[in-house]
């Protein structure tokens, strides 16, 4: 493994490469001073360096090309690069990162939680039984909100779905045109109940349903899904392409029914 980390000469040597692949064949040693940080005659005896170790070659005066071994040795070196910094953003600082949760029984701060989400949310509860966990970061009584860290495992989930529930304009008949029966059957299957458009409100509330949400539906309606929740989406015909788009974007299921 070529480890461009271990020290600084290493860390010159590869920014030298990837500077002459950059500027090659006409390479200025004294703009890759200023880029790199040092000074041109070290820069010079760096190219020296690479000449003699095959992975760079020289044309002509101030000419450079990189060749086949350092390409490799370049893509080996930003692959050790690559892996360092997915271990410090995902391992390292996620494990630093702190969330936010309700407490299913009072905890104190230090304690062991296992995760889970429940209604789109996520819940802390005492212990380490659960696929998913973390640490307390604050104390906090059942019910109320707890500060979370040092997570490990992936939380169970099953993605929800949305249901598009169409409703016609009002030139077209708009709310009375719908069977309120449908929409009653809908919502009432649903963990959120959204409506965009003045025909789709009017419709939910005849069927005795108030929508949670009546603006952005389409991005809720793919925030809730993803967080597992079933949704009923109601809507006037103009709104339906808005709201399918981002579902479609966001990649949530979905399906369109006619009112």
């Amino acid at each position: 493994m070529v480890d461009v980390l271990d020290n600084k000469r290493a860390a010159t040597r590869f920014r030298i490469l990837v500077q002459i692949a950059e500027r090659q064949p006409a390479v200025s040693q004294g703009e890759i001073a200023e880029e790199v940080g040092v000074t041109s005659q070290a820069v010079s005896e760096y190219i020296r360096e690479l000449v003699d170790d095959d992975l760079v070659e020289k044309e002509g005066r101030s000419r450079y090309r990189v060749t086949k071994e350092g390409v490799d040795w370049l893509f080996q070196a930003a692959g050790d690069v690559r892996r360092f910094a997915d271990h410090v953003t995902e391992d390292v600082l996620g494990a630093m990162g702190e969330d936010s949760a309700i407490a299913t029984a009072d905890l104190q701060e230090g304690d062991i939680v296992s995760l889970s989400i429940e209604d789109g949310l996520l819940h802390a509860s005492p212990g380490d039984e659960g696929p998913a966990t973390g640490v307390a970061t604050t104390d906090a009584e059942a019910g109320t909100d707890v500060g979370v860290t040092s997570f490990e495992g992936v939380i169970e989930l099953e993605p929800g779905s949305v249901t598009v529930l169409q409703v016609p304009a009002v030139r077209s008949g708009g709310s009375r045109e719908i069977d309120a029966e449908t929409v009653t059957d809908h919502c009432a299957d649903a963990d959120l109940v959204l409506a965009t458009g003045i025909e789709a409100v009017v419709a939910c509330r005849q069927a005795g349903t108030e929508p949670a949400v009546t603006l952005a539906v389409g991005d809720v309606a793919a925030d809730a899904a993803e967080r597992g929740l079933a949704v009923t989406a109601v809507a006037t015909t103009d709104a339906v392409g808005r709201v399918t788009d981002t579902l479609r974007d966001a990649d949530v299921s979905y399906e369109v029914l006619e009112g």
